[in-house]
């Protein structure tokens, strides 16, 4: 189910009032919808992780029929292995979104724009459980 505008625009601020608070922790989290993605999981990741975790079932299946448990914990090592590689994400350097490191407020700028934006969000919260 798509979200309404206001519904939109409330998740925008958010994510505006993230990125200027932890602008590195905002970074890390966006999934790329409206900024530059930090790293992705790539394809060469997906066939080199996934042909690695398919001969460490090998390995394990062999162990298992050689009735050698030490064969079968590397299998197991080996396939744990190809899947984390598989999943990892590249380390590819981007750009950071425009804006990130200029004009850094102050700390005391930054308490005052969130207590102000939280005061908001918890009035509007309060009226809508109220039934106004």
């Amino acid at each position: 189910m798509p979200l309404s505008e206001h519904e939109q625009r409330l998740l925008d601020q958010l994510e505006k009032q993230l990125g200027a608070d932890d602008p590195t922790f905002a970074h890390s989290m966006n999934s790329g919808s409206s900024a530059v993605r930090s790293a992705s999981v790539s394809p060469r990741n997906i066939v080199i992780g996934s042909l690695v975790a398919l001969v460490g079932l090998g390995v394990i299946v062999t162990g298992v029929a050689t009735k050698l448990i030490l064969v079968g914990v590397l299998g197991f090592i080996i396939a744990g292995a190809g899947i984390f590689w598989a999943t990892t994400q590249s380390q590819k350097k981007t750009a950071q979104p425009a804006g990130t490191n200029r004009h850094r407020a102050s700390s005391r700028q930054k308490q005052e724009q969130s207590s102000g934006f939280m005061k908001t969000l918890e009035d509007k919260w309060d009226k809508r459980q109220n039934g106004f």
